[in-house]
């Protein structure tokens, strides 16, 4: 289906190959120009072209969410010829170390991945929306981000850091009509990587017996993204946890 042209606004997404790529589709199809920026800027060709494909329009670069001037010219651009009207943070940083392994350079580098760089993006963002007086900042989190975990001192430190981020900014910047949240991803999401875990850890049959839904659909995420972008300010959510039926918690 071709997308419908929504507006002349732009989205700008974190667009790795799974949730982040999901949700560069979901908007591209409400009729968005999608940004979208990750650290191998040649990896989104793929998806350039399945959104082109369909009628939407997206752009793709090259991003280093740690490094100031990197995120700074990325929003300028994207915000160059339309307004930019959702911006998505959507880094992970998933690592798990031992904490007698966890190195110097390990707890730093997650650090500046899932915490520094939603702050910079975040900022960057809500400069541009400020003027206009409306948008939309949603950082994606984790199970770690309410809990620590073992072996997830340096990623739950992180993605604690990015929510109280996301508070500050929700507090802040509310009254200013733009709407941030927080989006708790509490759950395996259907992928590659994740379905090869789930062998390597409780063999074939597991696989095989995990009934439909028990992993998260990166649409289905995407979905709720975007659904939270259309809120009316009188009913916006701040914290919006996601998981399958079966997940525990």
């Amino acid at each position: 289906m071709a997308a419908t042209p929504r507006n002349a606004a732009v989205a700008l997404v974190g667009a790795g190959d799974f949730i982040g790529a999901a949700i560069a589709r979901r908007f591209a199809a409400e009729g968005y120009r999608v940004f979208g920026g990750r650290r191998q800027g040649d990896r989104l060709a793929a998806l350039k072209a399945w959104i082109e494909a369909d009628g939407g329009a997206f752009e793709g670069r090259s991003l280093d969410a740690r490094q100031e001037e990197e995120v700074a010219a990325f929003m300028a651009e994207a915000d160059a010829d339309q307004p930019l009207e959702v911006a998505i943070f959507n880094v992970g940083a998933n690592v798990n170390f031992p904490i007698l392994e966890t190195t110097d350079r390990v707890f730093r580098k997650v650090w500046e991945m899932a915490c520094q760089g939603g702050f910079l993006a975040g900022r960057e963002a809500a400069r541009r929306m400020v003027e206009r007086g409306a948008g939309s900042i949603f950082f994606t989190g984790a199970t770690a981000s309410v809990r620590g975990g073992v072996g997830y001192a340096a990623f739950a430190s992180a993605k604690a850091g990015l929510r109280s981020v996301a508070q500050s900014m929700a507090r802040e910047l509310g009254p200013r009509n733009i709407h941030v949240a927080h989006l708790v991803i509490d759950a395996g999401v259907d992928t590659a990587f994740v379905r090869e875990r789930v062998v390597a850890a409780r063999g074939e049959a597991a696989l095989e017996s995990l009934a439909p839904g028990t992993l998260m659909d990166p649409a289905s995420i995407a979905e709720a993204y975007c659904r939270l972008h259309q809120q009316t300010r009188d009913a916006w959510t701040f914290e919006l946890d996601l998981r399958p039926f079966a997940e525990s918690w």
